[in-house]
């Protein structure tokens, strides 16, 4: 079997695009542009609450990242940094390997590196932090909601509710 790390090694470590320090140490080392704010988000997937457990892994893997990249978007940030932490029930190589390459699609497309994470073995539950750049001062907020403002829709609103 597999260790943790040749796990991380063989499926979630990259050249990384803006990223100091990623996969691979302690710690990432991030550096923001200057004038910009961090804007930093959390989400859990756990198997049988947010999604079943045959899931598509690849799909599952774009889901992963996709429902963190909706959370800084809806701040109006720019996403560029996202730590992956996976428990698994055991190390299923094709599962995974079809995993990372959802996940990396969606990095990809949104132009987010893996900076760090955590595998550790117990009932599939998948947690992404993301983290991204607003200019300061320009952060979308729920509070800056006033009457008379536009509420604009994108994608098929409960779509994701569709599994259940």
């Amino acid at each position: 079997m597999p260790s943790e790390f040749d796990l991380i090694r063989r499926h979630f470590t990259r050249p990384a695009r803006h990223t100091e320090l990623a996969v691979g140490d302690d710690a990432a080392l991030l550096a923001p542009r200057p004038g910009m704010r961090l804007v930093v988000s959390t989400d859990m997937l756990v198997a049988g609450t947010h999604f079943f457990a045959d899931t598509d892994p690849e799909g599952l893997g774009w889901k992963t990242l996709a429902v963190n990249v909706s959370d800084l978007a809806a701040m109006g940030a720019e996403p560029r940094w996202a730590f992956l932490a996976l428990a698994l029930p055991r190390a299923d190589e094709a599962w995974i390997a079809a995993f990372a390459r959802g996940f990396f699609a969606c990095a990809d497309t949104f132009g987010v590196d893996l900076a760090g994470g955590d595998t550790t073995r117990g009932p599939l539950t998948l947690s992404v932090t993301i983290a991204g750049e607003v200019p300061a001062g320009a952060a979308i907020t729920r509070g800056g909601a006033r009457a008379g403002d536009e509420l604009w829709i994108s994608g098929q609103p409960g779509r994701a509710a569709l599994g259940f």
